[in-house]
């Protein structure tokens, strides 16, 4: 299948996560993103502002907003509705970074889901509690229709709405910051030594750029160029600990290996 079919990232010698877990994931570590709706006052037109939003337990988006906000008004005539999350990476190449469109119809949350959107939403937007319960402000859900991932240069497909709602966030994405974090600052000379016996690369220096249950990516410097290149884990690693576990034991491999 193409890399726009529906079930997953093209196939690699390294396996990945699906575009499913993924999207999941993003939207998971997120906490804004961008709201397209169609303008009242320009019918037809496309109207995009910034949204704060809490995904609930189906990572469907909630929004807290007021009424006297133009995307209310807009929504109000039409619940068609789409929101982008990006990856966060200031200084990189857009294009290069994650980012997922999540399309559909957005709706009041009623009075006995309140609650749960209520707690949901100050979780990850504590300050919101000096607004929440003004009569002017009602919690919104963008119940989905369907969901389009790109994953970076030439990753991209669509989710069906319901395999991304059944999908579950990768359980190393809010540790993942600290792991990349950790191995570039302390661990460099190792992540030359991935590239090079795992990765088949000759590399001259070599930075970690994400990594996930079942792998981790790399991009490597050789002779002046830039590539990348993704490493699978010897096993599947659900937490830090164990996400530390293997990677000691890739090392240990990688130096019991005869230099090329």
């Amino acid at each position: 299948m193409s890399s726009h079919g529906r079930s997953g990232p093209p196939a690699a010698a390294a396996p990945e996560p699906t575009f499913a877990e993924q999207a999941r994931t993003l939207v998971h570590l997120r906490r804004a993103g961008t709201l397209g709706t169609l303008s009242r006052r320009h019918p037809g037109h496309p109207f995009v502002s910034i949204m704060p939003y809490a995904p609930d337990e189906r990572g469907r988006p909630l929004l807290l907003i007021s009424r006297l906000a133009m995307h209310t008004q807009n929504l109000e005539g039409d619940p068609r509705a789409s929101l982008l999350v990006a990856q966060a990476g200031e200084g990189d190449d857009p294009l290069a970074l994650a980012r997922v469109t999540l399309l559909g119809r957005a709706g009041r949350v009623d009075a006995a889901a309140r609650p749960a959107a209520r707690e949901a939403y100050l979780a990850r937007h504590p300050g919101a509690v000096h607004w929440v319960d003004f009569e002017d402000f009602a919690f919104w859900r963008l119940d989905l229709a369907d969901v389009y991932f790109v994953g970076g240069f030439g990753a991209m497909g669509w989710v069906e709405a319901p395999g991304y709602e059944a999908a579950s966030p990768d359980p190393l994405a809010d540790a993942a910051a600290d792991i990349v974090g950790h191995m570039n600052r302390d661990h460099p000379d190792a992540l030359v030594a991935y590239a090079r016996a795992l990765g088949g690369l000759e590399a001259d220096r070599a930075e970690m750029v994400a990594v996930d249950r079942l792998g981790f990516k790399l991009r490597v410097e050789s002779r002046g160029e830039l590539r990348g290149c993704r490493i699978p884990f010897a096993r599947e690693a659900v937490t830090a600990g164990q996400c530390r576990a293997v990677l000691i034991e890739m090392l240990e491999d990688c130096r019991r290996r005869p230099a090329p």
